[in-house]
């Protein structure tokens, strides 16, 4: 019993970090991807409505990370150990993240560091979320080696090309649009007037990115016969969850159009809890994909002790954290953005 609290609290843990932890990452992608004068217009909308909760959003990750190491140590050491590389950036590029995020905004001078601090936090908020997406395109693509023997396979073999190849690059593209398309239909809520009118737009465009995305990525993984796009295409529950998502575009984009603040959060959260389930039900529980054959997470799970008290422990952790997190998100997004910001920036 204890066994499904926990598996339940993991792919929670998934659903929330990639819809805020992505939302907070996409607004960076918008800042980038934005006009010469918009982008102080961005910076300030997105401080006012990312500065109190930012580091809220990165919670689910350590709970998930935390999760699979007590758990599932074994599928744990497996991702570790061949994904060490991408992790390490992806840890690197939410350490840039942060710190650029805090001294563009609370510097005590001034003057040309911003620019810099500026850069940081753009290019890292893409950056980041791609290689996160690598990571799991890595998992299913079927390419990782599994060895102990290091004398037949040489390190970029084993620790590099797994995770560095179009599928995986196509993933991590894939992520970063769906980030971005989350952080400029959030925003829509979060703005008023002429602001609002921009996010609109934005969360328009990234919508038909992140569906371009997905398509190439299909039909690459189909182009290439990988067997996760095959099974992904011919399981029945991944294939109508995929299909539902495709019909919520008609009336995301009509919520789009119309500005419509409630609706559009709901499309679009509603989106990503149906590409998660797409994805892992797809293969669940084998969510690792080898060059030799398919791992299975529920395999030498930790022992029924550790388990038990995991579950009661997230329960606990649960009901206090949920409805902190509520009401800060609650308390802060009540702060009004001004109608007529202006400026320019680098």
């Amino acid at each position: 019993m204890m066994l499904y609290v926990v598996l339940f609290f993991t792919f929670f843990s998934l659903f929330l970090y990639v819809l805020l932890g992505g939302a907070d990452f996409g607004a960076g992608i918008v800042e980038l991807f934005s006009s010469r004068n918009d982008r102080q217009l961005n910076r300030d909308t997105i401080y006012k409505v990312m500065g109190p909760v930012w580091e809220a959003n990165h919670i689910w990750l350590i709970i998930l990370i935390v999760i699979l190491w007590i758990a599932f140590p074994v599928y744990f050491n497996i991702i570790i150990i061949y994904l060490h590389i991408p992790l390490t950036l992806v840890l690197l590029g939410i350490t840039i993240r942060g710190v650029a995020f805090i001294f563009r905004h609370y510097d005590a001078v001034v003057g040309a560091s911003q620019v810099w601090y500026n850069r940081m936090f753009r290019f890292s908020s893409l950056i980041t979320p791609i290689f996160l997406g690598m990571c799991f395109g890595t998992l299913v693509s079927g390419k990782i080696v599994i060895t102990e023997d290091y004398s037949e396979t040489s390190f970029a073999e084993i620790f590099m090309f797994p995770w560095l190849n179009v599928f995986t690059i196509l993933t991590g593209l894939f992520y970063a649009s769906l980030c971005a398309f989350l952080a400029s239909t959030l925003l829509i809520g979060e703005t008023t007037g002429e602001i609002r009118k921009l996010y609109s737009k934005k969360s328009a465009i990234f919508t038909i990115v992140l569906v371009i995305m997905g398509g190439l990525l299909l039909a690459y993984g189909l182009w290439n016969k990988m067997v996760f796009v095959q099974d992904f295409l011919s399981n029945a529950y991944s294939l109508s969850a995929v299909s539902l998502s495709a019909l919520i575009l008609i009336p995301l984009w009509k919520a789009i159009k119309e500005q419509h603040s409630l609706l559009t959060r709901f499309y679009a959260g509603f989106q990503v809890l149906l590409v998660i389930f797409a994805a892992v039900n797809t293969h669940f529980p084998n969510l690792i994909i080898t060059s030799t054959g398919d791992i299975n997470m529920m395999d030498e799970t930790a022992p029924d002790s550790v388990i038990r008290v995991l579950g009661i422990s997230l329960i606990i952790g649960g009901g206090i954290i949920l409805p902190g997190l509520f009401h800060l998100m609650k308390s802060f997004n009540m702060i009004s953005i001004p109608k007529n910001i202006t400026g320019e920036d680098d």
